[in-house]
């Protein structure tokens, strides 16, 4: 059997489950230092976050670990620039945890470009058009170059209503890759002088026999952490809980389960209730580009028209210096007048938002009383204000 070597000082430490759901919180150790779970991770797919700067990123918002894209990293900038540098934390300046995806999703979502195979993936540059051919040996070699923290393993992410041969070729295909990423992984070493997690990948559509399989298989690698990747990909959200639940079973409970690009905040206060403990995704930075701003009273669409004389805070009751500096008339203005600053201050609200929202879970989670916050958070954070 193929199992990952210990090349790290990472540790999770699971410090409490909540009484009456299967939430926890936790701790987990990193060289670059401690990210306490349940946790949102900003999308920092070229380096960096969108719109949002360093000191923002870190004394504001407050993030404890961001991603970064194995794909457009390896486009541009480069490996070659990137080992120059000393790895991506130097090159952008975030001293703190870093996580690299693999590559995988944009094998499903830039399936134009792309050809599959068993040897891996051919892509076309989607800045160029040039050819470029990823194999799982590769992907851990640019993960390596780019010095993450956590490396994912490079896996195939079927659509969410493939049918079931499909989903079960897909699956094989991507339990060959992990264990071709983890011969690779145990062979080389980190390249900047600290330790690097490899994360497997389960799969599985939204089958739950796949599932279960791809969960044990994955279980039996001995990672220190462990994701659940292909969900919200178009499947109802109902379908996308009951494939966590059938996963978290099997996964082991002394490592940090990570669901990738996942998603509303409701979704984040179900997968926590569900035994999550990592979640990263685009929306709060995407949609806040959009003029849409999350709180903990609701959704506000900032283009609309009743904000446009509302002087009072963007956010009384948020956590960043812009909810209270700027109002919803300013915000309202800066949106119809398409001015850059508008997509700032949306983008830090909505992170700060995400990560107030995990951390508030997380307190409620050690004082036991996650299910009765969970039930009222999720029907405030739903209204459209």
């Amino acid at each position: 059997m193929v199992t990952i070597n210990k090349q790290t000082n990472s540790k999770f430490t699971l410090l409490h489950t909540d009484a009456k759901t299967n939430a926890r919180a936790g701790v987990l150790a990193t060289d670059h230092g401690d990210i306490e779970t349940p946790i949102f991770m900003p999308v920092g797919t070229l380096g960096s976050v969108k719109g949002v700067q360093l000191k923002d990123l870190t004394e504001d918002i407050k993030a404890q670990i961001i991603l970064g894209n194995t794909y457009h990293l390896y486009l541009r900038p480069g490996t070659e620039i990137l080992e120059k540098a000393g790895g991506l934390h130097r090159f952008n300046g975030f001293n703190k945890p870093m996580l690299t995806d693999s590559g995988g999703f944009q094998v499903f979502s830039l399936t134009g470009i792309r050809k599959l195979r068993e040897e891996g993936c051919e892509f076309r540059s989607h800045i160029d058009g040039s050819k470029h051919f990823f194999t799982p040996e590769k992907v851990m070699d640019i993960e390596r170059s780019i010095g993450a923290d956590i490396m994912m393993a490079f896996d195939e992410c079927p659509p969410g209503d493939s049918d079931y041969e499909y989903a079960r070729k897909s699956l094989e295909l991507t339990h060959r890759w992990l264990d071709r990423c983890i011969n690779r992984y145990n062979e080389t070493a980190p390249k900047y002088g600290y330790g690097q997690s490899l994360f497997p990948i389960v799969q599985g559509c939204t089958y739950p026999d796949l599932r279960r399989r791809s969960a044990e298989f994955v279980a039996s690698k001995n990672a220190d952490g462990n994701a659940i990747g292909g969900l919200a990909v178009g499947e109802p959200a109902e379908v996308m809980y009951e494939m966590i639940e059938v996963v978290n079973e099997i996964l082991p409970k002394d490592k940090p389960r990570y669901l990738m690009g996942v998603g509303t905040p409701v979704n984040l206060l179900e997968g926590i209730e569900r035994g999550v403990d990592m979640f990263d995704c685009v929306m709060p930075t995407r949609n806040g580009r959009n003029a849409m701003l999350f709180t903990r009273n609701g959704i506000m669409n900032m283009r609309n028209r009743k904000w446009a004389d509302d002087f009072s805070p963007v956010d009384p009751d948020g956590t960043s210096y812009v909810d209270t500096a700027y109002s919803k008339a300013y915000l309202h203005h800066l949106f119809k007048a398409q001015e850059l600053l508008a997509l700032q201050i949306a983008s830090i609200h909505n992170l700060a938002f995400y990560i107030w929202l995990v951390q508030e879970a997380r307190k409620q989670i050690l004082a036991d009383n996650f299910s009765a916050w969970k039930a009222e958070m999720v029907r405030k954070v739903s209204v459209r204000l």
